[in-house]
């Protein structure tokens, strides 16, 4: 077990995610990819006035407050202010209408945020009764309007009421609804800055929606809390990635894998950089995708392993001149991490079982979901569904995901293995391995591979290069070439359903 504290003093860390901005840092804060920038004095004048608007519409603590907008400064001023007045509810501007009926039905929104003149499926599956709050910018400057007043609240969110609530993705079951308290979402922010070494003279590129709790803590709060300053793109853009760098001067981007192999299939030559570090989370960094990075880069590449259940960040690996393990993804920062087996006995070092959390930024349970949370928390421990191991130095290394395992006649593989060595081989540019339903050994194998821009390869050439590399149990039966892997809205490669979706 691990228990590494990214701060000791607990009576100096913030409780609200407004105490976050309560720093005296003079510097940037907020910066448009066109260059305008807004300072950390300004940036807390405006999230107090933002929420002053909300207020005068009805909003308090106990509200949920539904934000549609693309990503931006004008989301992160928003988000911000409805997180220092109830609890945000950030959605993907690209659902359709009944993907919004079925999240604000579930969420139970008094109020929904949208661009002017912007999102019509998300109002035309509003509730009867949702209070329609237009958001208007110019520049950074950002206003509020409510289409009539309503009693002011004059209620503030302490460190017990909900500041974020965010569904999980779903991919075997419902989505599961995750609230998040204000000081879950503090100490979160607290505990990455910590572990990244973050102060004012460093500035976040952040590439990932602010309606996911990786973009949310590593590219925003977690920057902000140390009184440095982000770059708030437009979400993603492969075309422009390596112009923003050069531009804009960030210390660091966090994102997903295929966000960063998406930057490796775009780079021009090495070049110096002003990166400090390159972090990468929410999903395995294969092997050959971390050397690309480390090589173009010549920076350290940090995996880190997080998930919305406990406001992202659960482990990292150091810096330097602390010592990084390849195929880690680091130690509990801020948290404890155990590896537990199926009756919650911690197991020992070296031994796979299942990642079991706990701590201050961990969720208190699933709402309205008793099943989910007798299975999920159990023993004290919040059990992350991954499987993986401690070794004695507290590196946390994982395995698979448990419900992606493939079980191909009791025989139980990690779809991540054969995904790096696949990658390995010159003419695949993406791979991913997943689950195929079989009459007899209940699963099979199968993988989907984009080629390389110019390679060519036949499915039995790759099944023969796995071969000389793998137990024949675990190459794949079926090998299909796409042009492009599905993913979710965060560029997250899921698994489950991938033969149903590819027709495999």
């Amino acid at each position: 077990m691990s228990d590494i504290n990214a701060t000791s003093d607990h009576s100096s860390m913030p409780d609200t995610v407004l105490d976050l901005l309560s720093l005296d840092a003079k510097g940037p804060a907020l910066l448009s990819v066109d260059g305008d920038v807004v300072d950390h004095e300004t940036l807390r004048q405006e999230v107090v006035r933002l929420a002053a608007q909300l207020r005068s519409a009805g909003l308090g603590p106990k509200d949920r407050i539904a934000i549609v907008l693309p990503n931006g400064p004008e989301m992160a001023f928003v988000l911000l202010a409805a997180m220092s007045v109830g609890c945000a509810a950030p959605l993907n501007p690209k659902y359709r209408e009944e993907e919004f009926r079925f999240y604000l039905d579930d969420l139970h929104a008094s109020a929904l945020l949208t661009l002017e003149g912007a999102s019509p499926a998300a109002h035309a599956a509003a509730p009867e009764g949702t209070i329609s709050i237009v958001v208007r910018s110019e520049g950074l400057t950002v206003d509020l309007v409510a289409p009539f007043a309503r009693k002011s609240s004059s209620a503030r969110p302490t460190a017990n009421d909900h500041a974020l609530v965010l569904h999980t993705s779903g991919t075997t079951s419902r989505p599961k609804i995750v609230p998040l308290r204000q000081r879950n979402l503090a100490r979160s922010a607290r505990n990455i800055a910590s572990s990244l070494d973050l102060t004012a003279v460093d500035r976040s590129l952040n590439v990932m929606p602010l309606f996911h709790i990786h973009g949310m803590m590593a590219g925003l709060l977690a920057p902000l809390s140390a009184g440095g300053s982000v770059v708030c793109t437009p979400g993603f853009d492969a075309f422009a990635f390596h112009r923003w760098v050069d531009e804009l001067r960030p210390s660091y981007y966090s994102a997903v894998p295929t966000m960063h192999q998406m930057v490796l299939a775009r780079a021009p030559a090495a070049r110096p950089t002003t990166l400090r570090f390159i972090r990468s989370s929410s999903a395995a960094l294969p092997g050959l995708v971390l050397e690309g990075l480390r090589g173009l880069f010549d920076v350290p590449i940090m995996e880190a392993y997080g998930m919305t259940e406990a406001s992202h960040q659960m482990s990292s690996n150091p810096l330097p001149p602390g010592q990084a393990k390849p195929g880690s993804v680091g130690v509990a920062t801020g948290i404890e991490v155990a590896i537990l087996d199926a009756q919650n006995s911690v197991l020992p070092h070296g031994v796979r079982g299942e990642v079991s959390v706990r701590g201050e930024t961990i969720v208190d349970g699933y709402e309205n979901n008793p099943s989910a949370n007798a299975s999920a928390f159990t023993a004290g421990w919040f059990r992350t569904g991954d499987e993986g191991m401690l070794d004695e130095d507290g590196f946390l290394f994982l395995t698979g995901r448990l419900k992606e395992q493939i079980n191909r006649g009791g025989e139980k593989i990690s779809p991540i293995e054969i995904d790096e060595v696949l990658l390995r081989h010159p003419a695949v540019a993406e791979a991913v391995t997943f689950a195929i339903p079989h009459d007899k050994l209940g699963e099979e194998i199968g993988a989907a591979v984009v080629l390389a821009e110019g390679q060519e390869a036949t499915e039995r050439e790759l099944r023969s290069y796995l071969g000389e590399r793998l137990a024949a149990f675990k190459v794949p039966r079926r090998i299909v070439f796409v042009v492009e892997i599905p993913k979710g809205a965060t560029g997250k490669i899921q698994r489950i359903g991938l033969a149903e979706k590819l027709g495999v």
